[in-house]
């Protein structure tokens, strides 16, 4: 066995209020599910802060343009501890529901809105829901956006994110003979690709959000935990280099059983040799550098 080189990260989606009020459907919000949103951007975001503080973590922080507007304050406790900030929509909107202009219009409007606050154009983007749309990665490449987190078609390793359709959809109102047709090539681009994982996402098992197909909110923190364990003891045993992105919300991790439940994956983890707790955009650097191998995405 080689030296191991394994690379940690917490990417926090910093929703507060704005996935609440998208409500996708234009119906009105109601205002307790806003009030979870706040309790994130306050309680939620300083709770989170203190954890990394206290194990000497820098981690990366997917804001909506929507959180940082409106509790600013909040939002430079976190530039101002040295963390990464990135991209998550302007108010958590599904990238799938946009048409191509809504997309630009709210990519540019979030890049313009982080990049005045942090004095620094903004590396990374993540989907919001990990919606995505076939125009995203040409639209991140045509603004200079490093990486994304928002694909899955690896877990544990960085790889270029593939650009366009390369499959047929089934539409049952045509011939059979119009969609029975092989996937072509992947075609990748120049963006890194840090994967999403729907297994290392604090959300769904954790999140109370009533007549919601998915959620939970009530799931056993131990088990989560274990889950989340299980697929690091895993990758560590059958790579000798990852990473290993975890996804976090701070109206979910932000609460005192989810706290304690992160307290014990970072001290399980740096139990092991070879460890490095990183920025995802730091992932993305050593990856596009040529530090770490990655992987090579194919049909």
């Amino acid at each position: 066995m080689g030296k191991k080189r394994v690379l940690v990260g917490y990417g926090i989606d910093v929703d507060a209020v704005a996935n609440w009020i998208n409500t996708t459907d234009g119906r009105s919000q109601n205002p307790t599910n806003v009030s979870r949103g706040i309790y994130g951007a306050t309680v939620g975001i300083d709770r989170l802060l203190k954890l990394w503080e206290k194990y000497n973590i820098k981690a990366t922080w997917f804001t909506p343009a929507h959180t940082l507007e409106s509790f600013p304050r909040q939002i430079a406790k976190i530039r101002d501890a040295g963390h990464e900030i990135g991209l998550h929509g302007y108010t958590h909107e599904y990238v799938s529901r946009l048409s191509v202009t809504q997309q630009l219009d709210v990519l540019t409007r979030s890049i313009d809105t982080l990049t005045i606050f942090t004095g620094q154009k903004p590396l990374g983007f993540t989907a919001p829901a990990w919606s995505t749309s076939p125009e995203l990665i040409p639209m991140l490449e045509d603004f200079g956006i490093v990486y994304d987190h928002s694909f899955m078609h690896h877990d544990v390793q960085p790889y270029w994110a593939p650009t366009g359709n390369n499959w047929t959809e089934t539409d049952y109102a045509q011939d059979a003979r119009s969609w029975m047709a092989p996937m072509t090539a992947l075609r990748p681009s120049n963006v890194v690709e840090i994967p999403a994982n729907w297994h290392l996402d604090d959300w769904p098992p954790l999140q109370p959000n009533m007549g919601t197909p998915g959620s939970h909110g009530f799931v056993d923190p131990h088990l989560v935990e274990r889950l989340w364990l299980e697929q690091f003891d895993y990758a560590y045993r059958e790579y000798e280099t990852f990473i290993f992105p975890m996804s976090i919300h701070p109206q979910v991790s932000g609460k005192p059983h989810v706290i304690l439940m992160h307290e014990r994956i970072i001290e399980y983890i740096n139990k092991h040799e070879g460890i490095e707790w990183m920025t995802f955009g730091e992932m993305a650097k050593e990856f596009k550098e040529g530090a770490l191998q990655g992987a090579k995405v194919e049909t």
